[in-house]
């Protein structure tokens, strides 16, 4: 088989194969992961630390982790390889926040669990409202970036990777609930920059 037939070969793999053929001795499988990935893995860093300098570092050192954790074979290819490569990513943006101490930027579990929230807490249905069509997402999305770096992270999750709560709970490592809350004290906050701004949100 030659280089081409060989890239042909393993262009018809799901990430997770390619993933288990780079544990099994494939170089080529790494570079073609990385290749599929970067791109919206380091969109999400970006989206989260809000500098390119820092989002490279952590770009790179969620790959160093990854290159290490698969010779390790700690990946199981039980679920998504995409999810799995953005919970080493969110655990890497998390320490970097950790080593800076910078708690005055970062949301704390209890305060964004919805078991805290009383009265008519928000529900799934009501979060949608905000962000169901393109033109909502335009208009407030330059406001996202004075979120808070977990909150941002929830909304850039849900709505522009279209991750399930469930699903953003698991790379999160917190609980759905959680995941709710951060969502539902996003869009608190957004609505207060929004009605600070004399903006208005056309649901349609």
């Amino acid at each position: 088989m030659n280089n081409s037939d060989s890239v042909a070969s393993l262009s018809a793999l799901t990430d997770e194969q390619l993933a288990i053929a780079y544990i099994n001795g494939n170089n080529g499988a790494f570079d073609l992961l990385l290749e599929r990935n970067k791109t919206k893995l380091f969109s999400y860093i970006l989206f989260v630390v809000r500098s390119r300098d820092i989002a490279d570092d952590i770009f790179q050192d969620t790959f160093v982790k990854v290159i290490i954790k698969l010779q390790r074979g700690e990946y199981k290819p039980s679920g998504k390889f995409s999810a799995w490569l953005t919970r080493i990513a969110h655990n890497v943006i998390m320490d970097r926040f950790r080593s800076q101490q910078n708690n005055s930027t970062i949301d704390v579990d209890n305060e964004n669990d919805m078991a805290k929230v009383e009265g008519d807490a928000l529900t799934n249905d009501s979060v949608e409202n905000y962000f169901v069509t393109e033109q909502i997402l335009t208009d407030v999305k330059h406001l996202m970036n004075c979120l808070p770096p977990l909150q941002r992270e929830v909304v850039f999750m849900r709505y522009f990777q279209e991750m399930s709560f469930k699903e953003i709970a698991e790379v999160t490592g917190v609980s759905i609930n959680t995941s709710l809350g951060r969502m539902h004290y996003a869009v608190n906050n957004l609505r207060k920059m929004i009605k600070n701004n004399k903006m208005e949100l056309h649901v349609v």
